[in-house]
């Protein structure tokens, strides 16, 4: 596992952001929240935590981070996308609401909410790609799944059923699950291993 100085970013505007910061900082991970544009300076990368993605996606442009941070993905910031995040992530999705975006930046197709309601969500031990040790424990909660892979994305981890659930691009790593709330770290190594060797720094200019 690699680590970095500057300091990971949790987009703070709603969902899981606690259980990712706390399994960062277990990690030696110095993080900072964002919520407004001036949070995002600096930092080494950004984790886009489980929640609403439609709602979301309505903050983050209240709140001026969608241009921001739609830039900087498209520039190479490490990206670590769980349950909402990946739909985030992704270039389209496959029954967005009316006037839904996403920030974009993985060359996939994601459909929201692929196993239903709340009720139906579970937790699995998932064999996952690269990654030491056994399956990772997950859970999946209102889970998307992905539906198209684009070239130069990499899947990691499909259910039994078929369904690809994890998938990586350059700089960027999507899940539909979340390792946060089971407590399993290997995934958030992963991640900090990619912002290790991309040694990315936050440079953007914020309207006043």
């Amino acid at each position: 596992m690699g680590g970095s100085q500057a300091p990971i970013g949790v987009l703070a505007l709603q969902g899981d952001v606690a259980e990712h910061r706390r399994m960062l900082e277990s990690l030696g991970a110095p993080v900072v929240e964002i919520r407004q544009c001036k949070d995002v300076t600096g930092i080494a990368g950004l984790v886009i935590p489980g929640g609403e993605s439609t709602v979301m996606d309505k903050l983050t442009r209240i709140f001026g981070l969608y241009a921001p941070l739609r830039d900087l993905i498209a520039q190479g910031m490490p990206v670590l996308g769980t349950c909402a995040g990946m739909i985030m992530l992704a270039d389209r999705l496959d029954d967005a609401i009316s006037g839904q975006q996403t920030l974009g930046g993985l060359d996939v197709t994601v459909k929201r909410n692929a196993f239903g309601s709340q009720k139906e969500s579970f937790d699995v031990a998932l064999n996952v790609d690269d990654i030491d040790g056994g399956p990772v424990d997950v859970s999946f909660i209102r889970a998307p799944i992905v539906t198209h892979v684009g070239a130069g994305v990499r899947v990691l981890a499909t259910l039994p059923t078929g369904e690809v659930v994890a998938c990586e691009g350059e700089n960027i790593l999507a899940l539909a699950f979340h390792p946060e709330v089971t407590g399993d770290t290997r995934l958030h190594e992963r991640f900090l291993d990619i912002v290790a060797r991309e040694q990315f720094q936050a440079d953007i200019h914020c309207e006043s």
